[in-house]
């Protein structure tokens, strides 16, 4: 595949996963009674529901490796499971636009992990990068007119903790795709991650399926999370870990804040401030100049 090609694939994951922080706020303020642990677990569902079936006629789904199983579950585990239940959570105490902006600082974080795992270099101006993103998202949160601050500093935990674990699936990932097609690690990565959400969210939240109205706006925004942010985007960003690796495929995802506050202003859920373009502006700015001096490589 050439290297074009694998440049839109990667910025059209950026522009579902930018989508998907609006449809989730979206859920939130429509339905009442819904849940994060419902929402990803209705998610995981339907995109289980379709992919497995799928793969299987096409006799694409490749059977598991021995000694891999582990990689999978730890995979799942990572995202999916915590990394949605942090985001969720933090998409429902702050808008869609700054949760969209704190997981775009992932790229910035990314290669500390791999330093540790994999030993590559960090490079100078990555501790720059993280100074100017921090600043751009104080921005956002003291300027912007955000509403209640306590629910801004616990969905600014949860979301910290999202891009955490985003950085240990990355890490996990790359143990992965050399083995396998992305399409399968998708599968995987969603059977598994709803095998793990639906007895916590029958626990937890079981009680609120009867107040939820299964309306058809609800079913089409759980349709297109689990058909193309839980399944599409994630084949399109294995696709560029494979091509240009882990840290390389990274840098797609400063674009999500982006495409996140564009849908947002267009359906009205949220107003233009100066704070949030600007706030924008300098994380992005940050993002993107800690990963200027990187080589790409051929693996993550």
């Amino acid at each position: 595949m050439k290297k074009r090609y694998v440049y839109l694939l990667l910025l059209l994951s950026s522009v579902i996963w930018g989508v998907s922080f609006v449809l989730t706020k979206e859920l939130f303020e429509t339905e009442a009674g819904i849940t994060v642990f419902i929402i990803l677990t209705f998610r995981l569902l339907l995109a289980t529901a379709v992919t497995i079936p799928t793969l299987l006629l096409m006799r694409r789904l490749e059977p598991i490796r021995k000694g891999d199983l582990k990689w999978f579950l730890l995979l799942s585990l990572c995202e999916p499971f915590i990394y949605c239940i942090c985001e969720t959570n933090g998409v429902r105490l702050v808008s869609g636009s700054m949760a969209a902006i704190v997981v775009a600082t992932i790229p910035l974080f990314v290669p500390f992990g791999m330093a540790l795992a994999y030993r590559e270099r960090i490079q100078p101006l990555t501790l720059v990068g993280i100074v100017m993103s921090l600043v751009g998202l104080s921005v956002m949160l003291f300027l912007g007119g955000e509403g209640n601050m306590d629910a801004n500093f616990a969905g600014m935990a949860w979301l910290a903790g999202a891009v955490a674990i985003a950085v240990v699936f990355t890490i996990v990932l790359v143990k992965l795709v050399d083995k396998y097609q992305p399409f399968t690690i998708t599968a995987y990565q969603n059977m598994f991650g709803c095998l793990f959400f639906i007895p916590l969210m029958l626990a937890m939240d079981g009680g609120h399926l009867v107040m939820l109205s299964y309306s058809p706006k609800m079913w089409a925004i759980l349709l297109v999370l689990g058909i193309f942010c839980s399944t599409v985007a994630y084949v399109f960003y294995n696709v560029g870990v494979v091509r240009l690796g882990a840290t390389a495929a990274c840098i797609f995802t400063n674009i999500i804040p982006v495409f996140s506050l564009i849908t947002a202003l267009i359906i009205g859920q949220e107003k233009l401030s100066w704070s949030k373009p600007v706030g924008m502006a300098i994380v992005v700015a940050g993002v993107v100049l800690a990963q200027l001096p990187r080589k790409e490589r051929g693996r993550g």
